[in-house]
């Protein structure tokens, strides 16, 4: 059943419906806005409405009233979206403004209960306080919110020996159905799953749906998903597998608000290091770092990072921290490790140790270290940079999205960019490599113009999907599916886990009202119940 199209007194019900119950703000009817002002999302059209909570009553009841006029809602994180995350007749639920709290840190357990418009500086800068961390800085962890890092199960630099995805950091977590139910979710043992079952209600019944559905496709869950450090694309059905925990606040972590909105979670913090070191490493090309990938995460780096010469020359040309580039040893790919320790001295001697090793092999990289805090702060600066250089290069063509976020296992990386290189090479595209190497992960924008036509674009896209699947890697790994390469996940998973994914949402809102169109398709995999029984 797909979503309906309001009119404008359809519209102006709904606002008035919504502003009868809610305290927070209510924006309908706003020629011009665009959501996701500071977001990379490629299509933007206008909402609906807006409604920005002041607290969880306003989001349940604004749900509600969403309910009874029929109409879809988008739980809204930072905007920092890249795979046209939105589309047509919906109300976008922001919750930035203020359900933006660090709610509880419990030092002793190393957890922290956080609001879903927490950006994440507002989190580390807590937790930091207590010499510990939540081990997840995006480039645009200034604005990004909790919420935002949770839909698309985002990653970072920092994760690399801490867990790959947001979903390795998540305990629980308070969520809202379509429907009205509100529960807290998690990890749950068999004794457990077989009471909520039996309690029956609505929370039964997604229990027993979630139970019969790791059971139907618990083979080939197995058979097929990536094993890579970083895999978001499709639902985190695995994570419902026994040997997982059965653990259904990390299966709903990436779903990109197509099931549930999350209220408030349950994180685990990690220690923090209180001195960082930086070891730059120059060599000929790119494809030679990622050669070491594997040699070099035996010394236990805290990041890894990769950028290639064309990513410099679109940071230059882009006059983005131009200065700073001459921290870069000698060469034409870099990587950027990152090492911690309780004192300078312990984590200085980390990265002396690999350099030293480095010294005695042939063809070693430049190498330079940087221990002062101005350095290395400026150096991450341009880093954070990545997106806004690789999408818009002064004198030439504009980088969409819609291919540049895969990953594969860290020790295959140098292989797999080789042929990346030569599938680019083949269809005449060019594009700025880099990436968080520690964890397999490649990003690019690559230079596509309408002057090749869609047909070129498609065909290139089936082929980086083929060259993924035969290095058992995934096609996102930070920014999500969206609309943008859900249609290529059958190549990935095969028919039968996208009608699982297809069923898993269905469970969740089988009225198709969470965000619709996104991750598989719009419609339901059967015909869905009478919205009016949750009403």
């Amino acid at each position: 059943m797909a979503h309906s199209n309001l009119n404008a007194a359809a519209a102006e019900a709904l606002a008035v419906a919504i502003r009868k119950r809610v305290r927070g703000e209510v924006r309908f009817n706003f020629p011009g806005w665009t959501p996701g002002a500071i977001g990379a999302t490629r299509g933007r059209p206008v909402p609906v409405g807006v409604v920005i909570p002041r607290d969880v009553s306003d989001v349940v009841e604004t749900v509600a009233a969403c309910r009874r006029h029929d109409t879809p809602v988008i739980p809204r994180g930072g905007g920092t979206g890249v795979e046209a995350q939105r589309r047509g007749s919906q109300v976008i639920i922001d919750m930035s403004k203020y359900l933006r709290g660090v709610l509880a840190i419990d030092p002793e357990r190393r957890r922290a209960v956080v609001e879903p418009g927490c950006a994440l500086d507002s989190l580390c800068w807590q937790a930091e306080k207590h010499h510990l961390s939540f081990c997840l800085a995006p480039s645009v962890h200034d604005h990004r919110t909790l919420g935002a890092v949770l839909g698309r199960d985002a990653c970072s630099p920092d994760l690399v020996m801490a867990g790959a995805r947001a979903a390795d950091h998540i305990h629980r977590l308070d969520i809202l159905t379509y429907d009205g139910l509100r529960m807290t979710v998690g990890p749950t043992s068999e004794p457990e799953l077989e009471t909520l079952i039996r309690e029956g209600g609505r929370r039964g019944e997604i229990y027993a749906g979630l139970k019969a559905l790791r059971d139907k496709y618990a083979d080939a869950i197995r058979a097929r998903f990536p094993r890579v450090p970083r895999r978001v694309s499709g639902y985190a059905i695995d994570q419902l597998l026994p040997e997982n925990g059965f653990n259904v606040a990390r299966a709903l972590v990436g779903t990109e608000g197509t099931c549930v909105i999350v209220l408030h979670a349950e994180l685990h913090l990690v220690p923090s290091p209180p001195e960082r070191t930086l070891l730059l490493l120059g060599y000929s090309d790119i494809y030679k770092a990622a050669d070491q990938n594997a040699e070099l995460m035996e010394f236990g780096p805290l990041g890894l990072e990769a950028i290639d010469d064309q990513f410099v020359q679109s940071v230059k040309a882009a006059r983005i921290h131009p200065r700073e580039w001459e921290l870069l040893p000698e060469g034409k790919g870099w990587l950027i490790l990152e090492f911690g320790g309780e004192t300078r001295e312990e984590s200085e001697g980390k990265a002396r140790q690999l350099m030293g090793k480095l010294r005695g092999k042939p063809g070693a990289p430049t190498m330079k270290l940087l221990s002062g805090p101005r350095e290395k702060a400026l150096l991450w600066n341009v880093r954070a940079a990545d997106l806004a250089a690789a999408a818009r290069v002064p004198g030439s063509r504009t980088a969409l999205p819609g291919w540049g976020d895969a990953a594969v296992h860290p020790c295959d990386v140098g292989p797999y960019l080789k042929d990346y290189r030569a599938l680019l090479d083949k269809y005449g595209y060019r594009c700025a490599l880099y990436g968080h190497l520690g964890q397999g992960c490649i990003h690019c924008r690559v230079d596509f113009s309408n002057r090749e036509g869609s047909q070129h674009w498609q065909a290139f896209l089936d082929e980086a999907t083929d060259l993924i699947v035969r290095y058992n890697g995934s096609l996102s790994v930070q920014w999500g599916d969206g609309m943008a390469r859900s249609d290529l996940l059958p190549k990935l998973y095969g028919d039968r886990l996208v009608q699982a994914f297809r069923e898993f949402k269905a469970i969740w809102d089988p009225w198709n009202r969470m965000n619709p169109g996104r991750v598989t398709d719009q419609f339901s995999c059967a015909e869905p119940p009478s919205l009016k029984r949750a009403m």
